[in-house]
């Protein structure tokens, strides 16, 4: 195989850019007088070549500016098809033309660039500055279970999709994060014998968020007094409760009255997931409740 041949193959799999996050150090630095640091043990890949920054810093020379405009140079990673190597270079600008444009050749020959900084050498400068410009290749999207993702180490920003769920998530630092879901057509009505259902309490969640309509229900357990609270038939599976806070819903009651429903969190001490009539007005049984739509963010 011909380097060109391991190019077009190679630079599907892998991205252009650094290793890492970019909550990593600054792959350039500004060096003494005019000049900038590459840091050491970065990691890169560009057209799916390898680049290495070795085991110390590398400095590399920024040309004088006398022209009495500003100029913007740029550190790239250049590839040079020439001699199939990888190597960090300056890439000077035109004093008050802004920075250069980055040159990415993509058949067998000349070069392709990406880049790692600007550097900004304003006129008759001693000294330069330095806007971290570095690209990330970051992680492709693995195909996995929802059981064997818990096994799987994270990286910050890795995506996968969970083939059992259909979940598209991603790692965010902290937790994996929902990017694309939807639950289906879940019927969340639960069997209590004060109440009968009029109208089927349905959830659906797409991406992290709860979209439930509430229903409607009859009194059927007799008259029941304003300040008592009162369960709904309704339960919140586990997965689809908001981890912390109560989630409230208003509601109509036969005769133009008005109430209100608390949807407890999963984080509750006896009602997590349940729904209960929380403020209303006395009810004689017989009486219909209808809700109003409510919604919440899962996690």
């Amino acid at each position: 195989m011909t380097d060109a041949e391991y190019e077009k193959i190679a630079a599907l799999f892998s991205g252009d850019g650094v290793w890492g996050n970019p909550t990593d150090t600054a792959v350039v630095a500004a060096g003494t007088g005019l000049s900038v640091d590459v840091r050491a043990g970065v990691f890169a890949s560009v057209r799916g070549h390898a680049w290495y920054s070795g085991t110390t810093a590398v400095n590399l020379a920024i040309s004088s500016n006398s022209s009495g405009s500003t100029r913007t140079d740029r550190v790239v990673l250049r590839l040079a098809r020439s001699t199939w190597t990888v190597r960090a270079v300056v890439k000077e600008g035109t004093p008050g033309s802004g920075a250069p444009t980055l040159t990415q050749d993509v058949g067998d020959t000349g070069v392709y660039e990406v880049l790692l900084a600007d550097v900004t050498v304003l006129n008759a400068a001693a000294a330069v500055t330095v806007s971290r410009g570095e690209r990330y290749v970051g992680s492709r999207l693995r195909p996995t279970t929802a059981a064997a993702l818990a096994g799987l180490p994270p990286t910050l920003g890795d995506l996968v999709y969970e083939v059992d769920t259909g979940r598209v998530r991603i790692y965010d630092g902290s937790a994996y994060r929902d990017v694309y879901s939807y639950s289906g057509a879940i019927d969340v009505s639960s069997t209590l014998s004060g109440w009968a259902v009029v109208v089927t309490p349905m959830l659906e969640v797409r991406s992290g968020v709860a979209c439930l309509r509430l229903g409607q229900f009859s009194r059927a357990g007799g008259n029941l007094s304003g300040p008592n609270d009162s369960r709904l038939p309704i339960l919140i599976p586990a997965a689809y409760r908001h981890p912390t806070r109560n989630v409230y819903a208003n509601c109509y009651i036969t005769g133009a009255r008005i109430g209100r429903c608390t949807i407890y969190p999963a984080n509750h001490e006896s009602r997590a997931g349940q729904v209960w009539m929380s403020q209303k007005p006395d009810m004689t049984n017989a009486d219909d409740v209808l809700f109003a739509d409510v919604s919440w963010v899962v996690g």
